[in-house]
């Protein structure tokens, strides 16, 4: 759905002849002698339709993924496919006022936006939300490194049990995946340049979903006492449990599912970041590129859920490669699939670090040109301070709830829609119309969506009857 030509604006409604063109028309060839004001987000777009897919995403897939299988657990398959088709379609919807936001007014930063509609409030509040998110999505990305490179290299080496080398501690071990690894890539100048690295990245997660269906058949009923493989494990046993799936069930641990289920899907602070490198930019492609990254990481998502569930079931843990691991801790194949998810989660992280980046440059830095110091050491604190994070941080199940809980619904639903209506004009859409009605009720059900899902969580705290209870 392409914007109509901006009309009835002077100068003094803050709409310049540059911002009162079509949305596309940004990305034009300009005419010669003309000079056009130079933006900070100005960027010729050289990046494909396809790269463009793979890096949203690569920011959308990230280590959700691994517990969505837990989430299906505490509400049945129903209720859990009822959610997740809501989430993705609110997502696209969300990700479709952002872009019309942004389309109006010629700007390509969230927080610029934010500044369009607010004033200077907005964009601080806007670039703070997206660092506290991303921060935490990179700090749940390397804490499935601290978590699961220990024992892969430990099942390598052929060991049973961690036996407290250097090599087999996960905080030395995420330090130097990040100085080797993560930093080169997110000193890369543009996002554009991550396409390749997000096509491997999703290569590898795609290898995961083929083995956790594989397993589904392969695996015997853990639930099962007269099963006498050595597949059997006593922790299974212990839940006295049977090996039926349930379609509809609610427990205190189903407050993690919507945060669980939204975080997977937040990908708003990278969509204008790769909206301005996209090549023929305008906002029907783009949207094009984010419901076909939505419905790719939505299947994708289902198929892990159900064929994960239906392998445990009531045993299926808050990271799904954990429960696994307790099958059969030295299986080879699981082993190939640990070590294809720590490549995926691993390369994920830089594309996660860049709007970050620009959040920092945007607030700090606004009028000032690129420069390579201030780049490199953005990046570094950056990570520095995600590496601390992790260190500390008990349980990735917490990272995912309380994240998810707040600046999940912010970036999906709140901050779309207050932008949306603040920024399009009143004579375009007055605010009684019904785009601007379905906006203010999708900004409200973000804020129920926060408060509810911070409430249960922190009841379940309280309470004390969380499953894994801080063990990841």
């Amino acid at each position: 759905m392409e914007l109509q030509k901006m009309n009835g604006h002077s100068r003094d409604d803050g709409f310049d002849s540059v911002e009162a063109m079509e949305e596309n028309s940004e990305f034009l060839p300009h005419k010669t002698g003309i000079k056009k004001e130079v933006h900070f987000t100005d960027f010729e777009g050289k990046t494909s339709f396809g790269m463009s897919i793979f890096n949203l995403s690569n920011a959308i897939m990230g280590s959700g993924i691994l517990g969505l299988a837990y989430a299906m657990s505490n509400t049945g398959i129903i209720l859990f496919i009822v959610l997740l088709v809501c989430i993705a379609v609110l997502s696209a919807y969300s990700i479709h006022l952002l872009l019309k936001s942004a389309g109006v007014v010629g700007i390509r930063a969230y927080e610029q936006l934010g500044n369009r509609a607010f004033g200077p409030p907005g964009k601080m509040l806007a670039a703070i939300i997206i660092t506290v998110h991303n921060i935490g999505a990179m700090s749940s990305y390397l804490y499935i490194v601290k978590s699961e490179l220990p024992l892969v290299i430990q099942a390598f080496l052929g060991k049973q049990e961690n036996t407290g080398e250097w090599f087999l501690n996960g905080n030395y071990l995420i330090i130097i995946v990040s100085a080797i690894i993560i930093l080169p890539l997110a000193l890369m100048k543009q996002l554009g340049y991550l396409g390749y690295t997000s096509g491997f990245s999703l290569s590898c997660m795609v290898f995961f979903l083929i083995s956790v269906i594989y397993k589904k058949f392969s695996l015997p009923c853990l639930f099962d006492s007269s099963n006498t493989t050595t597949l059997y494990n006593e922790d299974f046993s212990k839940l006295n449990s049977t090996c039926d799936a349930k379609l509809f069930t609610i427990n205190s641990e189903a407050a993690y599912t919507i945060p669980i289920i939204a975080f997977a899907f937040v990908c708003h602070p990278e969509v204008l970041p790769i909206y301005t490198e996209l090549r023929n930019a305008n906002k029907k492609r783009m949207q094009k590129v984010a419901n076909i990254s939505i419905l790719a990481m939505f299947v994708m998502y289902l198929l892990t859920a159900i064929f994960g569930y239906l392998t445990f079931y009531v045993g299926v843990e808050a990271e799904l490669l954990h429960t696994y691991f307790k099958v059969d801790p030295l299986d080879n194949l699981i082993l190939c699939v640990r070590l294809a998810v720590l490549v995926a989660v691993t390369l994920t992280v830089p594309v996660v670090l860049f709007p970050i980046r620009r959040a920092v440059l945007q607030i700090l830095f606004p009028d000032k040109p690129f420069h390579w110091a201030r780049h490199i050491l953005i990046a570094f604190s950056l990570i520095f301070v995600v590496n601390l994070l992790v260190i500390f941080v008990p349980s990735i199940k917490d990272i995912f709830g309380v994240i998810g809980a707040t600046s999940a619904p912010s970036l999906i639903f709140i901050l779309p829609a207050i932008f949306y209506i603040r920024i399009i004009p009143e004579d375009q859409e007055p605010f009684k119309s019904k785009p601007k009605i379905q906006a203010t009720c999708f900004a409200a059900l973000g804020f129920i969506f926060m408060i509810m899902s911070l409430s249960f969580i922190f009841i379940d705290w309280s309470t004390g009857k969380s499953r894994s209870g801080g063990s990841h």
